[in-house]
Protein backbone atom coordinates (compact mmCIF):
# COMPACT_ATOMS: atom_id res chain seq x y z
CA UNK A 1 0.00 0.00 0.00
CA UNK A 2 1.47 3.28 -0.94
CA UNK A 3 1.41 6.26 1.54
CA UNK A 4 2.20 9.73 1.20
CA UNK A 5 5.67 10.73 1.59
CA UNK A 6 5.51 13.14 3.89
CA UNK A 7 2.03 13.32 5.31
CA UNK A 8 2.03 16.85 6.94
CA UNK A 9 3.87 18.26 4.12
CA UNK A 10 2.81 20.92 1.90
CA UNK A 11 4.65 19.69 -0.88
CA UNK A 12 4.31 16.15 0.42
CA UNK A 13 3.75 13.78 -2.93
CA UNK A 14 2.31 10.00 -3.48
CA UNK A 15 4.83 7.31 -3.13
CA UNK A 16 6.58 6.74 -6.44
CA UNK A 17 5.68 4.03 -8.94
CA UNK A 18 7.79 0.79 -9.16
CA UNK A 19 9.99 -0.17 -12.18
CA UNK A 20 6.77 -2.58 -12.91
CA UNK A 21 4.07 -1.20 -15.67
CA UNK A 22 0.80 -1.59 -13.50
CA UNK A 23 1.19 1.58 -11.65
CA UNK A 24 0.25 5.44 -13.47
CA UNK A 25 1.22 8.33 -11.61
CA UNK A 26 0.99 12.35 -11.59
CA UNK A 27 3.21 13.03 -9.44
CA UNK A 28 6.15 15.23 -10.76
CA UNK A 29 9.47 12.84 -11.72
CA UNK A 30 6.83 9.84 -12.61
CA UNK A 31 8.53 8.26 -15.66
CA UNK A 32 6.60 8.92 -19.21
CA UNK A 33 5.71 5.24 -19.52
CA UNK A 34 3.52 5.56 -16.32
CA UNK A 35 2.83 9.13 -16.27
CA UNK A 36 -0.97 10.45 -16.45
CA UNK A 37 -2.40 14.01 -16.04
CA UNK A 38 -3.79 15.23 -12.62
CA UNK A 39 -7.27 15.05 -12.32
CA UNK A 40 -8.93 18.78 -11.72
CA UNK A 41 -9.14 20.17 -8.42
CA UNK A 42 -12.25 19.28 -7.08
CA UNK A 43 -13.04 18.88 -3.15
CA UNK A 44 -12.24 15.41 -1.31
CA UNK A 45 -16.59 15.15 -0.90
CA UNK A 46 -16.64 15.59 -4.53
CA UNK A 47 -14.02 12.96 -5.17
CA UNK A 48 -16.11 10.34 -2.82
CA UNK A 49 -19.08 10.78 -4.80
CA UNK A 50 -17.45 10.39 -8.13
CA UNK A 51 -15.46 7.12 -7.15
CA UNK A 52 -18.50 5.83 -5.07
CA UNK A 53 -20.57 6.40 -9.12
CA UNK A 54 -17.67 5.96 -11.30
CA UNK A 55 -15.62 2.94 -10.21
CA UNK A 56 -17.19 -0.37 -9.18
CA UNK A 57 -16.14 -2.45 -6.02
CA UNK A 58 -14.36 0.53 -4.45
CA UNK A 59 -13.81 0.88 -0.54
CA UNK A 60 -12.75 4.42 0.95
CA UNK A 61 -10.09 3.17 3.24
CA UNK A 62 -8.31 6.50 4.42
CA UNK A 63 -9.77 9.54 4.37
CA UNK A 64 -8.74 13.42 5.27
CA UNK A 65 -9.26 17.02 4.13
CA UNK A 66 -6.01 16.69 1.43
CA UNK A 67 -5.97 13.07 0.74
CA UNK A 68 -8.14 9.92 -0.56
CA UNK A 69 -6.93 6.65 -0.29
CA UNK A 70 -9.17 3.88 -1.74
CA UNK A 71 -8.66 0.10 -2.36
CA UNK A 72 -10.77 -1.43 -5.78
CA UNK A 73 -11.17 -5.16 -6.46
CA UNK A 74 -11.08 -6.79 -9.44
CA UNK A 75 -14.08 -8.53 -10.68
CA UNK A 76 -13.05 -11.54 -11.44
CA UNK A 77 -10.34 -12.31 -8.59
CA UNK A 78 -10.80 -9.78 -6.38
CA UNK A 79 -6.86 -8.95 -6.41
CA UNK A 80 -6.83 -5.31 -4.61
CA UNK A 81 -5.39 -2.27 -6.52
CA UNK A 82 -4.88 1.03 -4.39
CA UNK A 83 -5.93 4.36 -5.79
CA UNK A 84 -4.48 7.49 -4.17
CA UNK A 85 -5.78 11.36 -4.46
CA UNK A 86 -3.74 14.13 -2.85
CA UNK A 87 -4.68 18.07 -3.15
CA UNK A 88 -2.06 19.95 -4.85
CA UNK A 89 -2.73 23.20 -3.58
CA UNK A 90 0.20 24.66 -4.86
CA UNK A 91 -0.59 23.23 -8.84
CA UNK A 92 -4.52 23.50 -7.87
CA UNK A 93 -4.79 19.91 -9.37
CA UNK A 94 -5.89 16.79 -7.57
CA UNK A 95 -2.37 14.09 -8.11
CA UNK A 96 -3.38 10.86 -8.23
CA UNK A 97 -1.59 7.26 -8.15
CA UNK A 98 -2.98 4.03 -9.37
CA UNK A 99 -1.42 0.67 -8.55
CA UNK A 100 -2.02 -2.93 -8.96
CA UNK A 101 -0.55 -4.62 -5.32
CA UNK A 102 0.34 -7.61 -7.13
CA UNK A 103 1.58 -8.95 -10.85
CA UNK A 104 3.36 -7.16 -13.25
CA UNK A 105 0.99 -6.03 -16.01
CA UNK A 106 -2.44 -4.69 -15.22
CA UNK A 107 -3.92 -4.72 -19.05
CA UNK A 108 -4.04 -0.71 -18.99
CA UNK A 109 -6.66 -0.83 -15.74
CA UNK A 110 -5.22 1.87 -13.73
CA UNK A 111 -4.32 4.09 -17.00
CA UNK A 112 -8.60 3.39 -17.50
CA UNK A 113 -9.44 4.33 -13.99
CA UNK A 114 -8.04 7.67 -13.82
CA UNK A 115 -9.69 8.20 -17.00
CA UNK A 116 -12.47 7.48 -15.97
CA UNK A 117 -12.39 9.55 -13.04
CA UNK A 118 -11.57 12.55 -15.22
CA UNK A 119 -13.80 12.30 -17.47
CA UNK A 120 -16.70 11.92 -14.82
CA UNK A 121 -15.07 14.89 -13.04
CA UNK A 122 -14.72 17.08 -16.29
CA UNK A 123 -18.26 16.62 -17.52
CA UNK A 124 -19.70 18.51 -14.16
CA UNK A 125 -22.00 15.81 -13.36
CA UNK A 126 -23.16 16.17 -9.87
CA UNK A 127 -26.19 13.83 -9.67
Amino acid sequence: MAVLAATQNVFAQLEPCPSKPNCVSSEPGTDSKQLVKPLPYVSIPELVLAVKKQIPRASVVKRSESYLHVEVRSRLFGFVDDLELRLDEYAQKMQVRSASRVGYYDFGVNRKRVELLRDYLLSGKTD
